[in-house]
């Protein structure tokens, strides 16, 4: 890996002309978010993430290092309706928004962990991908946090949906799959061969959105809301575990 400048990370390959290839932001040896290969982010998503399953629409794979040491995964892409885009910004192309699509970090990492590697994958995605306009994210009800790391990260926040799932031996499917054609999706086919046996549960998600151009917060189409108001009680709970 290559050297950094005012905490962008270069690639280590030579080039003509201009700077090298922008891979990755952070503190250069101590604390870094980087591009990692697609195949090693999707081993450790499947491996720890609640989930235990990846996403085929995620484009952009980032590594949290810590003093060298790869301890979490920030993977970033499509939406589940790839086009959906303009539904929630008006005008917005397909190349210009992002979803973070999963994010796992060791708990070793310590407190604020997501916080700061959602930071350093911003500014990273800002500089490299200047297209993008805004980036969406999920706060999943397993998750049990109402999605107060977008909170610290000064995501808006625009109110809770809920979603169907399936659990069939503990792993989890959306509701999607069960309308998909099963000869386009292994996933698709094997739940609906075993939809008698799952469990549909309800859940909420809420939605989060971070405005990369600032001008695009007055084109969505949604009611930004006031935060969860169960979002203090949350606080308040984790001050009286730690």
């Amino acid at each position: 890996m290559g050297k950094a400048y005012k905490g962008f990370i270069f690639s280590s390959q030579d080039v003509l002309f201009g700077r090298p290839e922008v891979v990755g932001y952070g503190i250069y040896g101590a604390w870094e978010v980087k591009e990692i290969p697609r195949v090693l982010a999707n081993e450790i998503i499947i491996a720890n993430h609640y989930s235990k399953k990846v996403y085929a629409g995620s484009t952009i794979h980032l590594g949290v290092f810590i003093k060298g040491d790869l301890m979490g995964v920030l993977q970033y892409g499509y939406a589940m309706n790839p086009a959906s885009q303009g539904s929630v910004v008006r005008g917005t192309e397909i190349d210009e928004y992002l979803e973070l699509n999963r994010m796992w970090i060791s708990d070793e990492v310590g407190k604020n962990a997501e916080s700061q590697a959602i930071s350093y994958s911003i500014k990273f995605i800002k500089q490299k991908y200047p297209k993008i306009k805004w980036i969406q994210s999920f706060a999943d009800e397993r998750c049990g946090k109402f999605g107060i790391v977008y909170q610290a990260c000064n995501f808006d926040y625009y109110g809770e949906h809920e979603s169907i799932f399936w659990e069939y031996k503990n792993e989890w499917y959306h509701n999607s799959l069960m309308t998909r054609a099963p000869h386009l999706s292994k996933m698709a086919e094997f739940i609906q061969k075993h939809r008698d046996e799952a469990t549909s549960h309800k859940l909420r998600q809420f939605r989060y959105i971070f405005f990369l151009d600032k001008r695009c917060r007055k084109k969505c189409l949604l009611k930004p809301q006031p935060y969860p108001k169960h979002y203090k009680e949350s606080v308040k709970a984790q001050a009286l575990l730690t």
